[in-house]
């Protein structure tokens, strides 16, 4: 019987390659009114808002980097729960 690979090298070399690629870098900074920031290794800013917290930043921006990355490698015709188009990728 042969072998069915569970997740393909394409789609686990992307989340892999996107986790990497966004991690925090820096120190934390404290800002007036309470808020704090710390850079992503991707050159985007995270910080606190006023309905969510850092922690809650840096999940949300990290699920974002694994989605576009595996999607970007997704299997034409899979079914999708989201559809992303060309225009929706960042540049």
């Amino acid at each position: 019987m042969e072998k069915i690979a569970l997740v393909s090298a394409a789609m686990h070399r992307a989340k892999a390659d996107a986790r990497a690629a966004h991690v925090t870098v820096g120190e934390l900074r404290n800002l007036p009114g309470g808020r704090v920031e710390i850079d992503c290794s991707c050159g985007m800013v995270l910080t606190n808002g006023p309905d969510w917290s850092l922690d809650e930043h840096i999940r949300l921006h990290r699920a974002e980097a694994r989605y576009l990355a595996v999607s970007r490698v997704a299997p034409p015709g899979m079914p999708r729960l989201i559809e992303v188009g060309a225009d929706r990728l960042p540049r």
